[in-house]
Protein backbone atom coordinates (compact mmCIF):
# COMPACT_ATOMS: atom_id res chain seq x y z
CA UNK A 1 0.00 0.00 0.00
CA UNK A 2 1.54 3.51 -1.02
CA UNK A 3 1.97 5.93 2.15
CA UNK A 4 -0.24 8.39 2.05
CA UNK A 5 -0.11 12.48 1.02
CA UNK A 6 1.04 13.94 4.28
CA UNK A 7 2.78 17.19 3.34
CA UNK A 8 0.83 20.66 3.10
CA UNK A 9 1.51 22.58 -0.37
CA UNK A 10 1.54 26.09 0.22
CA UNK A 11 1.77 29.40 -1.41
CA UNK A 12 5.30 29.35 1.37
CA UNK A 13 7.03 26.12 -0.13
CA UNK A 14 6.68 27.80 -3.65
CA UNK A 15 4.41 24.64 -4.83
CA UNK A 16 1.18 25.97 -6.16
CA UNK A 17 -0.09 28.18 -9.29
CA UNK A 18 0.56 31.49 -10.16
CA UNK A 19 -2.75 33.97 -10.08
CA UNK A 20 -2.27 33.95 -14.02
CA UNK A 21 -3.15 30.12 -13.93
CA UNK A 22 0.54 29.24 -15.16
CA UNK A 23 1.93 25.94 -14.09
CA UNK A 24 5.47 27.76 -11.98
CA UNK A 25 6.82 24.97 -10.59
CA UNK A 26 5.83 21.14 -10.99
CA UNK A 27 4.21 19.77 -8.01
CA UNK A 28 5.46 16.62 -6.53
CA UNK A 29 3.40 13.15 -7.98
CA UNK A 30 0.28 11.70 -6.89
CA UNK A 31 1.05 8.21 -6.25
CA UNK A 32 0.47 5.43 -9.72
CA UNK A 33 -1.82 3.71 -6.56
CA UNK A 34 -3.88 5.87 -5.66
CA UNK A 35 -4.33 7.70 -9.45
CA UNK A 36 -5.84 4.30 -10.02
CA UNK A 37 -8.34 3.87 -7.37
CA UNK A 38 -11.54 4.30 -8.56
CA UNK A 39 -14.61 6.69 -7.81
CA UNK A 40 -18.05 6.50 -8.65
CA UNK A 41 -20.51 8.39 -10.78
CA UNK A 42 -24.34 9.31 -10.37
CA UNK A 43 -24.94 6.30 -12.64
CA UNK A 44 -22.96 3.99 -10.44
CA UNK A 45 -19.53 3.79 -13.28
CA UNK A 46 -16.59 3.17 -12.33
CA UNK A 47 -13.81 6.17 -13.43
CA UNK A 48 -10.23 5.81 -12.29
CA UNK A 49 -8.78 9.13 -9.99
CA UNK A 50 -6.43 10.25 -11.93
CA UNK A 51 -8.55 9.70 -15.22
CA UNK A 52 -10.09 12.99 -13.61
CA UNK A 53 -7.47 15.40 -13.75
CA UNK A 54 -5.04 13.48 -16.55
CA UNK A 55 -5.61 16.14 -19.38
CA UNK A 56 -5.98 19.47 -17.49
CA UNK A 57 -5.93 21.20 -14.21
CA UNK A 58 -8.36 20.17 -11.84
CA UNK A 59 -9.40 21.76 -8.29
CA UNK A 60 -10.46 18.53 -6.64
CA UNK A 61 -12.81 19.44 -3.63
CA UNK A 62 -13.63 16.68 -0.74
CA UNK A 63 -16.07 17.25 1.52
CA UNK A 64 -17.37 15.52 4.56
CA UNK A 65 -20.71 14.02 3.95
CA UNK A 66 -23.98 14.98 1.84
CA UNK A 67 -26.10 15.38 4.85
CA UNK A 68 -23.33 17.92 6.45
CA UNK A 69 -24.99 21.56 6.10
CA UNK A 70 -22.07 22.89 5.96
CA UNK A 71 -20.80 21.23 2.39
CA UNK A 72 -24.20 21.22 1.38
CA UNK A 73 -23.95 25.17 1.57
CA UNK A 74 -20.46 25.38 0.34
CA UNK A 75 -21.36 23.44 -2.71
CA UNK A 76 -23.99 25.65 -3.57
CA UNK A 77 -21.32 28.21 -3.86
CA UNK A 78 -19.31 26.13 -5.70
CA UNK A 79 -22.33 25.59 -8.29
CA UNK A 80 -22.41 29.45 -8.67
CA UNK A 81 -19.01 29.36 -10.62
CA UNK A 82 -19.61 29.85 -14.09
CA UNK A 83 -18.61 27.02 -16.52
CA UNK A 84 -17.29 29.95 -18.68
CA UNK A 85 -15.24 31.60 -16.08
CA UNK A 86 -13.32 27.73 -15.77
CA UNK A 87 -13.19 26.93 -19.73
CA UNK A 88 -11.52 29.91 -20.19
CA UNK A 89 -8.74 28.79 -17.70
CA UNK A 90 -8.93 25.26 -18.58
CA UNK A 91 -10.19 24.31 -15.44
CA UNK A 92 -12.18 21.15 -13.75
CA UNK A 93 -14.35 21.52 -10.76
CA UNK A 94 -14.74 18.32 -9.05
CA UNK A 95 -16.67 17.54 -5.78
CA UNK A 96 -16.19 14.03 -4.61
CA UNK A 97 -18.40 12.77 -1.49
CA UNK A 98 -17.94 9.66 0.43
CA UNK A 99 -21.52 8.51 0.41
CA UNK A 100 -23.10 5.85 -1.99
CA UNK A 101 -23.51 7.09 -5.56
CA UNK A 102 -27.58 6.98 -5.49
CA UNK A 103 -27.03 9.82 -2.83
CA UNK A 104 -25.66 11.85 -6.16
CA UNK A 105 -27.91 12.96 -7.74
CA UNK A 106 -30.59 14.51 -5.18
CA UNK A 107 -27.46 16.00 -3.80
CA UNK A 108 -27.27 18.10 -6.93
CA UNK A 109 -30.71 19.24 -7.32
CA UNK A 110 -30.46 20.32 -3.34
CA UNK A 111 -27.36 22.59 -4.30
CA UNK A 112 -28.06 23.57 -8.16
CA UNK A 113 -24.58 21.66 -8.71
CA UNK A 114 -24.05 20.99 -12.01
CA UNK A 115 -19.84 20.51 -12.31
CA UNK A 116 -18.88 17.26 -12.10
CA UNK A 117 -19.06 15.33 -8.76
CA UNK A 118 -18.23 11.42 -8.09
CA UNK A 119 -17.98 9.76 -4.92
CA UNK A 120 -15.59 7.32 -2.90
CA UNK A 121 -17.30 5.48 -0.91
CA UNK A 122 -15.03 3.10 0.80
CA UNK A 123 -12.93 6.69 1.72
CA UNK A 124 -10.28 4.81 0.31
CA UNK A 125 -8.52 7.72 -1.71
CA UNK A 126 -9.70 10.14 1.85
CA UNK A 127 -7.58 7.40 3.40
CA UNK A 128 -4.27 7.89 0.57
CA UNK A 129 -4.50 11.62 1.13
CA UNK A 130 -4.35 12.10 4.67
CA UNK A 131 -7.73 13.30 4.94
CA UNK A 132 -8.74 13.81 8.65
CA UNK A 133 -11.30 11.87 10.69
CA UNK A 134 -12.71 13.67 13.75
CA UNK A 135 -12.79 17.54 14.72
CA UNK A 136 -9.96 19.34 15.57
CA UNK A 137 -10.74 22.68 17.65
CA UNK A 138 -8.99 25.66 15.97
CA UNK A 139 -10.27 28.85 14.74
CA UNK A 140 -11.23 28.79 11.32
CA UNK A 141 -12.81 32.02 11.39
CA UNK A 142 -15.95 32.87 9.93
CA UNK A 143 -16.82 31.45 6.36
CA UNK A 144 -18.15 33.34 3.80
CA UNK A 145 -20.24 30.19 2.44
CA UNK A 146 -22.06 29.16 5.48
CA UNK A 147 -25.42 31.20 5.61
CA UNK A 148 -26.69 28.90 8.61
CA UNK A 149 -25.71 28.55 12.08
CA UNK A 150 -25.04 25.60 13.88
CA UNK A 151 -27.91 25.21 15.37
CA UNK A 152 -30.03 25.94 12.10
CA UNK A 153 -27.62 24.34 10.27
CA UNK A 154 -27.63 20.88 12.60
CA UNK A 155 -32.02 21.28 11.96
CA UNK A 156 -31.96 21.24 8.41
CA UNK A 157 -29.47 18.08 8.46
CA UNK A 158 -31.73 16.05 10.75
CA UNK A 159 -34.68 16.66 8.70
CA UNK A 160 -33.02 15.68 5.69
CA UNK A 161 -32.12 12.68 7.35
CA UNK A 162 -35.54 12.00 8.85
CA UNK A 163 -37.36 12.69 5.37
CA UNK A 164 -34.90 10.80 3.02
CA UNK A 165 -35.63 7.58 1.88
CA UNK A 166 -32.88 6.10 3.46
CA UNK A 167 -31.66 7.38 7.34
CA UNK A 168 -28.78 7.43 7.24
CA UNK A 169 -25.53 10.26 7.27
CA UNK A 170 -24.38 9.66 3.21
CA UNK A 171 -21.18 9.12 4.55
CA UNK A 172 -19.03 8.99 7.49
CA UNK A 173 -19.80 12.22 9.90
CA UNK A 174 -16.32 12.11 11.44
CA UNK A 175 -14.62 12.46 7.94
CA UNK A 176 -13.42 15.49 7.04
CA UNK A 177 -12.92 17.16 3.85
CA UNK A 178 -9.65 18.92 1.71
CA UNK A 179 -9.16 20.52 -1.23
CA UNK A 180 -6.51 20.01 -3.84
CA UNK A 181 -5.36 21.24 -6.98
CA UNK A 182 -4.19 18.27 -9.61
CA UNK A 183 -3.10 18.08 -13.02
CA UNK A 184 -2.32 17.86 -15.76
CA UNK A 185 -1.44 14.15 -14.95
CA UNK A 186 -0.56 13.14 -11.53
CA UNK A 187 0.98 16.15 -10.36
CA UNK A 188 -0.12 17.69 -7.32
CA UNK A 189 0.39 21.80 -7.12
CA UNK A 190 -1.81 22.59 -3.93
CA UNK A 191 -3.26 20.55 -0.56
CA UNK A 192 -5.48 21.86 2.05
CA UNK A 193 -6.83 19.36 4.68
CA UNK A 194 -9.78 20.62 6.50
CA UNK A 195 -8.99 20.44 10.40
CA UNK A 196 -12.31 20.77 11.30
CA UNK A 197 -16.33 21.42 9.01
CA UNK A 198 -15.84 25.10 8.92
CA UNK A 199 -11.84 24.68 7.95
CA UNK A 200 -12.73 24.89 4.33
CA UNK A 201 -10.54 27.11 1.60
CA UNK A 202 -12.21 30.18 0.38
CA UNK A 203 -13.90 29.98 -3.11
CA UNK A 204 -12.30 32.67 -4.50
CA UNK A 205 -8.35 31.79 -2.94
CA UNK A 206 -8.51 28.64 -4.70
CA UNK A 207 -9.83 30.50 -8.11
CA UNK A 208 -7.11 32.58 -8.10
CA UNK A 209 -4.48 29.94 -7.90
CA UNK A 210 -6.02 28.30 -10.89
CA UNK A 211 -6.41 32.05 -13.18
CA UNK A 212 -10.05 31.80 -12.88
CA UNK A 213 -12.08 34.48 -12.29
CA UNK A 214 -13.00 35.77 -8.94
CA UNK A 215 -16.87 34.78 -8.41
CA UNK A 216 -19.27 37.44 -5.82
CA UNK A 217 -20.99 35.46 -3.77
CA UNK A 218 -22.53 38.10 -1.46
CA UNK A 219 -25.67 38.00 -3.08
CA UNK A 220 -28.05 36.13 -0.88
CA UNK A 221 -30.34 37.04 1.01
CA UNK A 222 -29.86 38.16 4.68
CA UNK A 223 -29.62 35.33 7.13
CA UNK A 224 -31.00 35.38 10.59
CA UNK A 225 -29.09 33.49 13.00
CA UNK A 226 -30.97 31.20 16.04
Amino acid sequence: MAAPVTRQVSGCAGRVLSPSGSDTERGQPLADAVAELPVLDASGRRVTFGALFRERRAVVVFVRHFLCYVCKEYVEDLAKIPKSFLQEADVTLIVIGQSSYHHIEPFCKLTGYSHEIYVDPEREIYKRLGMKRGEEISSSGQSPHIKSSLLSGSLQSLWRAVTGPLFDFQGDPAQQGGTLILGPGNSIHFVHRDRNRLDHKPINSVLQLVGVQPVNFMSRPTVIHV
